[in-house]
């Protein structure tokens, strides 16, 4: 009798994840710490000076987190209502935050009470900031103004009033301590220079602006609203540089790294896509569980913090670098050791012993040496093997559909059993290397259990769901099809008037021409 030879998995190519340095920088972040604030995170900044607290805006309430607590060391929470943008100063002693009553207050770090307020608006002030001199606080709210304050005093010092809709975002440039810049919802972007009485820049985004960022060197100028991320030269006049569109939904935060090389947006399609500031292509990309409200990114990249709408702060630290300490190594044998012998020629008197190599055997195939169909069906419809190597599933599967066995082996099974290899079926029949054998698979179920149809609501909830996904890749197929046939069309075209034209030059004389110089 010939010895059982063990199943052969079908090797299928498919497509790897490129590893670039990015994927292996941006992966190397430990798994987020989830924190439950009172509301939706409306905005997060980073204190610019060590340790690197952050400022959370969370519904009425603004929380100062340590870098590595779970819970806020401090709370601001004199608010009437919603507070905004809490936004730290330079030195990071000081902290202002707008109000949904129009007023905004200005914060000690290390107080309580705040130090003063500003009076003015007569709507939400939803955008506050600090200039770059330190001494004067920027606004903008839903009515439509910009106002500038100065902190001394305590007093307004003077006001725009160019939007025409709710502004919502802005950033003061780090370079000159008299511009500004306001995003606005009636699609336009203006920069402001203190000096002046009307802004002297108006970008047209062509979407509600949700975000604004000024790179650190004020050269250059990022825009989002709607899906478009926008980066504009603002010494060329506002020319623009490149429009991306790699999210599905409305993005509504940005912000850069530590080295102004990496771009981040965050969007309500739960996305934060990472792009190189060189090419503005996507580099890396991380998917969280809700839509993103607002994100912020520690001054040394240490750490990764993302605010969603269902009030969850998500934080991400970086994993620290292991040093490998050169540990005294035991000597090792020579490699002439364990090569010694191997290239030995036997001759005709010697008497070789072969020694006899063992095959461990994998469980489906001794269910299948011994010829139980059911049993290694069960063995490779266990979690590891399901969902990590599909292909050896399937494998045993055609191997029971040769052999004949495949109909008894999936018949006589309960109501769990049902749900696994269902699932599996409807997840993995659409895949081209694997619906060959899953579409058989599928008919011998259906054929088997039609009998027994409504008994069960979770056996019948799988196969509506076997019957979605085949009715989905069939019109797939139809839409495939008539777009094969177009371009098939167009071939032709273009192969029918090649044709015409060659024969015109022929018609012409031009064809004896080119073949008289063709012989020359």
């Amino acid at each position: 009798m010939a010895a059982y030879k063990p199943l052969v998995v079908q090797g299928i190519p498919k497509l790897g994840e490129r590893i670039t340095q990015d994927t292996v920088y941006w992966r190397g972040y430990k798994t987020p710490v989830q924190i439950k604030e009172f509301g939706a995170v409306s905005k997060i900044d980073f204190s610019p000076v060590p340790p690197y607290n952050y400022a959370v805006t969370a519904s009425s309430r603004i929380h100062i987190y340590g870098r590595y607590s779970q819970e806020p060391i401090k709370t601001f929470s004199r608010f009437k209502d919603a507070a905004y943008c809490a936004t730290y100063r330079d030195d990071g002693n000081l902290l202002v935050a707008g109000s949904e009553e129009g007023s905004i207050r200005l914060f000690d770090v290390s107080g309580r009470a705040p130090l003063r307020q500003f009076d003015g608006h007569t709507k939400p002030a939803h955008v506050v900031g600090f200039l770059s001199d330190k001494y004067r606080i920027f606004s903008a709210g839903d009515d439509y103004s910009s106002c500038l304050w100065d902190i001394p005093s305590g007093t307004e010092i003077t006001s725009y009033n160019e939007h025409t809709d709710y502004v919502r975002c802005g950033c003061a440039s780090k370079v000159n301590a008299d511009v500004f810049i306001t995003g606005s919802y009636d699609h336009t972007v203006k920069l402001f220079d203190t000096r002046m009485k009307n802004s002297v820049m108006t970008i047209e985004h062509g979407q509600p602006v949700e975000s604004v960022l000024l790179f650190p060197s004020g050269g250059l100028l990022v825009s989002a609203g709607g899906r478009y991320v926008k980066v504009w030269d603002v010494l060329k006049g506002g020319q623009l540089l490149v429009s991306l569109k790699n999210h599905h939904k409305t993005v509504t935060c940005l912000c850069l790294n530590s080295s102004g090389q990496r771009l981040l947006s965050g969007s309500l399609d739960r996305h934060v896509k990472i792009y190189s500031t060189t090419s503005y292509k996507v580099v890396h990309s991380f998917n969280y569980a809700t839509s993103i409200l607002s994100l912020a990114l520690s001054p040394e990249d240490e750490t990764i913090v993302v605010g969603m709408t269902n009030g969850v702060l998500n934080v991400k630290h970086r994993k620290p670098e292991v040093r490998k300490e050169k540990a005294a190594k035991k000597r090792q044998p020579a490699y002439r050791t364990y090569v010694k012998g191997r290239t030995y020629m036997p001759k005709q008197e010697d008497f070789c012993v072969n020694k006899p190599l063992r095959h461990t055997l994998k469980k489906y195939d001794k269910m299948l040496k011994s010829f139980q169909s059911s049993k290694a069906l069960d063995a490779v419809l266990e979690p590891p093997i399901r969902l990590h190597t599909p292909e050896v599933t399937v494998a045993v599967m055609q191997e029971l559909h040769r052999r004949g066995t495949l109909r008894s082996a999936l018949a006589g099974r309960d109501e769990k059993q049902m749900n696994l290899l269902l699932t599996f079926v409807a997840r993995r029949v659409i895949d081209p290397r694997f619906t060959s054998v899953l579409v058989t698979v599928a008919d011998m179920i259906t054929d088997i259990y039609q009998p027994v149809v409504g008994q069960s609501a979770i056996v019948d909830r799988q196969f509506l769901k076997l019957q979605k996904a085949i009715g989905k890749e069939i019109d797939y197929q139809e839409e495939l099809l008539e777009v094969l046939g177009m371009m098939d069309t167009l071939f032709a075209t273009f192969t029918r008037k090649r044709a015409t034209f060659l024969e015109d030059c022929k018609s012409n004389g031009l064809g004896e021409t080119i073949e008289t110089s063709m012989n020359n």
